[in-house]
């Protein structure tokens, strides 16, 4: 290296240095420009007053984008999963799958035991057919309409804490049951206790699938809704081979060591992810929402009141779907007067063959045969369902509504005839219908509002279900004890099941059809509007002066 180009070298490192201290003495100077500025903010003596004098507004301000955050975080975290954390789509979530199956085994399905029961209630009891099928009623009402305490439960305390409360809950009432001297205390723990420990513990094991998979959802789902079909050929049997052992009595108190079975299922269903924090700014904004309420006095806690409770019911009951929604509300009516005769002859069914000659186990047969196809056709039409074809097309609706009408036309074969060949054919197309109405009936619903109000949208549904659900057992209750025949009853599921689809079909083809009007009425407009000449001339143009004379010309004509 040369003299020249090592004295260049020099100078450049020189210079470099020389620009890394200005760089830094600019820095040290922004720096305390930034802290002279807060001293002398800080040192000014009226900020803090005129920072205190108005406190209200920020305050309402960060209360309502506190509470809007809050909102919108619950009703899209549902959806996604869980946000800022991967959803396993296995691992430990094929264990939350296989507790999910167990749990809907033991409640979803447990109603129908209640039919191999039926006769001895009655018998012991002195009870009519009204009385008596309240029971299974009321079961199924309150497992239905638990919705909302169920998902403030869950809100508070977590999924795993609610099933297992829901577990015990379950287990108890029918403990309890198995004590009960009057068909009103069987009404109090049979029906509202362990209904309520159903609700418990089945929507929670729904939801913890919904976490744990999230491109496997649809097939996790699938399997999971086979523990109901598991339950109906299992539970028939074993309540069967314990009546005949025990009793009555003796059953419920062994089925309710059974029940406790799903705190088991609760422990195992751990969460992805820890409470938000956001505990000290709750606390804060609570402190400052209850010195609001001081000022304001009663009429400002009446408003924060409402303000609180309308958030909550659109949350958990989505009432203004039914006024905005069409689809919505078409698909709410039809499952509801579909479910006032859809359980109706799984709880018939027994004494109905049991009536006409056939022995108690071949009944219980039927029960078990009947969950046997569930087994079978649940997973075959999730496969099928699942395929590429039947993405983003409308015709789940109409295979539901399908499903719906032959599930209603099925029960006049067993009206009509009662020998065993004929009761085990309607077992079969009984089964299967109901197989393709419980694998389509929330994927309609998803279809048909958006998922930011699928939890609202299916605990108003619930709540609907558990209406019908309440009346349509005692309604049949009371056309037996008028009629003497259980043949009526069938014939009168019958005709809901068959309206109720036809209705879903023929409202959801209008307004498909309405839709398709409306959309080529619009490209109509779009074409012709795009086919006109969309010219645009710029004229600059200037006004002529033609009366401004000047001097020289005032001149001339003088």
């Amino acid at each position: 290296m040369t003299d020249s180009e090592m004295y260049k070298t020099q100078q450049n490192n020189q210079s470099n240095e020389h620009k890394s201290l200005q760089r830094r003495d600019s820095t040290d100077a922004v720096r305390g420009s930034r802290t002279s500025s807060l001293q002398s903010v800080e040192a000014q003596p009226g900020s803090e007053e005129t920072a205190s004098s108005q406190p209200e507004k920020p305050d309402l301000q960060e209360i309502k984008s506190l509470s809007s955050s809050e909102t919108q975080h619950l009703s899209t975290g549902e959806a996604d999963g869980h946000s800022g954390q991967v959803v396993p789509d296995g691992d430990w979530g094929w264990v939350v799958l296989a507790a999910t199956v167990l749990v809907l085994a033991l409640t979803l399905a447990f109603p129908s035991c209640i039919g191999i029961f039926y006769k001895d209630l009655q018998n012991d009891f002195q009870a009519s057919n009204t009385e008596t099928s309240w029971v299974p009623a009321i079961m199924m009402a309150v497992l239905h309409a638990g919705g909302p305490i169920c998902s403030v439960l869950v809100e508070c305390c977590g999924c795993r804490a609610t099933i297992i409360i829901g577990g015990f809950l379950s287990g108890l009432g029918m403990v309890a049951s198995s004590f009960a001297r009057t068909m009103v205390e069987l009404y109090m723990t049979a029906g509202i206790i362990t209904g309520l420990g159903f609700c418990l513990s089945f929507q929670p094991s729904v939801t913890m699938v919904g976490h744990y998979f999230a491109h496997r959802r649809a097939f996790a789902n699938a399997l999971s809704s086979t523990g109901t079909a598991l339950g109906l050929s299992t539970l028939p049997l074993l309540a069967n081979a314990l009546l005949s052992r025990f009793g009555w009595r003796g059953s419920f108190l062994i089925l309710g060591g059974v029940l406790l079975n799903c705190c088991v299922c609760g422990a195992v269903m751990r969460p992805l992810r820890a409470k938000p924090k956001r505990q000290e700014r709750t606390k804060h904004t609570n402190n400052r929402l209850s010195s609001h309420q001081e000022r304001e006095g009663l009429k400002g806690r009446l408003r924060t009141t409402l303000s609180t409770v309308m958030p909550f019911l659109r949350r958990h009951m989505a009432f203004d779907l039914l006024c905005s929604n069409l689809r919505f509300r078409a698909y709410a009516l039809g499952v509801s007067w579909m479910m006032v005769g859809f359980v109706v002859p799984l709880v018939y069914l027994v004494p109905y063959t049991t009536a006409h000659g056939v022995d108690q186990d071949r009944a219980a047969l039927l029960m078990a045969i009947l969950g046997l196809v569930n087994i079978t056709v649940r997973p075959a039409a999730a496969f099928v369902f699942g395929l590429p074809c039947f993405q983003g097309s409308r015709i789940f609706v109409y295979l539901f509504a399908i499903a719906v009408l032959i599930n209603g036309l099925s029960n006049c074969i067993c009206g009509m005839a009662t020998s065993f060949t004929v009761l085990l054919s309607y077992v079969i197309i009984y089964g299967f219908s109901m197989s393709l109405i419980g694998c389509l009936l929330f994927t309609v619903l998803m279809e048909t509002v958006e998922m930011s109000r699928f939890p609202s949208a299916l605990g108003l549904i619930s709540i609907m279900e558990s209406i019908m659900l309440l009346i349509g057992p005692p309604l049949a209750g009371v056309l037996v004890d008028s009629t003497k025949q259980y043949s009526y009853v069938f014939f009168a599921c019958s005709v809901t099941g068959s309206t109720a689809g036809l209705f879903i079909m023929l409202s959801f083809y209008w307004l498909d059809k309405e839709e398709d009007t409306d959309a080529k009425r619009s490209f109509s407009l779009k074409v012709t509007d795009s086919l006109k000449p969309s010219i645009k001339i710029d004229c600059d143009y200037r006004q002529v002066p033609l009366y401004n004379k000047n001097v020289r010309d005032i001149e001339t004509d003088v």
